[in-house]
């Protein structure tokens, strides 16, 4: 997913007023990554570029770090942020269904938002509301027994808030 120049600008700003608050010792690298993801919401190149020329490493090398641990992310979340419980209970009552639903229905994969950014997509291990079983989360809303008719029901429940949304704004020009 490409970001703007802006979104570029502001992510070279916050990679190095994080990075200032630092020394370029190695074992800094994944607390100012940390930082980098809780200030972004992710981890783009131009950050990782950053934090590389910062502590002297390839891009390469911090680019490794980022994939290796499943905590950073690559792209930038949605508005929606969709996290599928892959637990026990949901796997077992059909968490790869409801999966795949959401990934045909956005026309996206486990891991990447929609090009307008209004969802992402990512799996969980376990959500805690097994008796609900298949779960997914919305923006931490807990949404249970999930079925693809109810995958496109929440969507098109996601349409009817922005339309009224929208019509509302008008309203108030």
């Amino acid at each position: 997913m490409k970001i703007t120049e802006e979104e570029k600008k502001i992510a070279i700003a916050t990679t190095q007023q994080l990075l200032s608050a630092y020394d370029d010792s190695r074992g800094n690298l994944i607390p100012v990554l940390q930082q980098v993801q809780n200030k972004l919401g992710y981890v783009p190149a131009v950050a990782m570029e950053e934090v590389a020329a910062h502590f002297n490493i390839p891009d390469v090398d911090v680019y490794g770090i980022i994939t290796f641990y499943n905590q950073f992310r690559l792209t930038p979340p949605g508005k929606r942020q969709v996290k599928i419980c892959m637990g026990t209970a949901c796997h077992m009552r059909g968490a790869h269904i409801i999966q795949e639903s959401w990934e045909r229905r956005l026309n996206i994969k486990m891991g990447e938002t929609t090009e307008d950014r209004e969802y992402s997509l990512e799996r969980v291990a376990c959500v805690g509301c097994c008796t609900m079983a298949p779960v997914v989360l919305i923006n931490e809303e807990v949404h249970g027994k999930i079925t693809p008719t109810r995958v496109d029901g929440l969507i098109f429940a996601h349409q009817l808030d922005k339309q009224k949304a929208k019509e509302g704004a008008a309203q108030d020009e």
